[in-house]
């Protein structure tokens, strides 16, 4: 807004007084509103209505033919999820998705340390290296990882050469959580890395000077102060293993069902579209609260 566009009211002797400022911050809030307006429409129509439409068959209940009606709507597809099966797929789910995560922060965290202590071509380098499986398609790895833990796979023969024999991880939990682990432990890598390239590292070498050990450095200086980025990271690990699909129906098969798995079943297969909408939603709850938990930690200083 310029001052040709103002009343002359709101001027005087050409100094901007308070109402010229408030109409001036109004003109800038129009003007970003109207730059946002397209994110807001992409959000809407591909975001918020699917998200309201699932929200509303959640509630809904199903019919002889096992088609899902809205009248009677209520809270049996919630009531269902107490079921004994649902309960013993969100405990499996939700050790892996710990398992996973902890996984992750014990190898990623003395990476991260061990980048923030190279030289910056060194470490350009090896922060390639990390980005590196996400130049080829997430389906594609998985499979990959399928014929490694495969019965004729590289691990296999290995120990069977070794007379260990044949080494069946293919199917298995073991071979889920490898997975997972291989597929997000850059989202681990990357947050505690940035975190940790903020410090000071002269703090801990004053704390050496004063009779620290290393393990004291770690638990009083340096973990505290990394503390945003291992969060952040154990929040990029922990939701998407949670909710993962891909990599339990591939390396888990059957056996190993987890609640994406069952989630997708549930729409697909036995066509129990508000039991699947509930499961999602609860679903979405968890990772709600796990953002919060980020925000509150301080996550938004990383």
């Amino acid at each position: 807004m310029t001052l040709a566009e103002v009343p002359p009211e709101v001027t005087t002797a050409g100094a901007a007084t308070p109402e010229f400022e408030r109409a001036a911050a109004k003109a800038e809030s129009r003007r970003g509103f109207l730059l946002a307006g397209p994110a807001y429409l992409y959000l809407l129509i591909f975001f918020a209505i699917p998200l309201g439409i699932v929200f509303a068959y959640s509630f809904a209940n199903r019919n002889r033919f096992g088609e899902a009606v809205f009248t009677d709507a209520g809270f049996d597809a919630y009531r269902r999820l107490a079921a004994p099966i649902v309960r013993d797929i969100l405990f499996r789910s939700l050790w892996l998705a710990l398992l996973t995560t902890a996984i992750c922060l014990v190898i990623g965290y003395p990476f991260s340390y061990y980048l923030t202590t190279r030289s910056s071509k060194v470490r350009n380098i090896l922060l390639v290296f990390v980005m590196i499986p996400f130049w080829s398609n997430f389906l594609v790895r998985n499979y990959a990882w399928r014929v490694i833990l495969g019965k004729d796979g590289v691990i296999s023969r290995i120990t069977d050469f070794l007379g260990l024999g044949e080494l069946e991880i293919l199917f298995t939990p073991s071979a889920v959580v490898l997975g997972l682990v291989y597929g997000f432990l850059p989202f681990m890598i990357l947050p505690l890395y940035a975190s940790i390239e903020r410090i000071e590292m002269s703090l801990i070498e004053a704390g050496r000077d004063l009779y620290a050990s290393g393990w004291q450095s770690f638990r009083r200086i340096l973990f505290p102060l990394s503390r945003p980025g291992v969060i952040a990271g154990s929040i990029l690990v922990f939701v998407p293993s949670l909710g993962a699909y891909v990599t339990p129906e591939i390396l888990g098969g059957a056996k190993t069902t987890l609640l994406g798995s069952y989630i997708v079943t549930q729409f697909l297969t036995a066509r129990n579209w508000p039991v699947g909408a509930s499961l999602s939603f609860v679903l979405m709850a968890v990772m709600l609260v796990a953002t919060i938990v980020y925000f509150r930690a301080g996550g938004r200083n990383l």
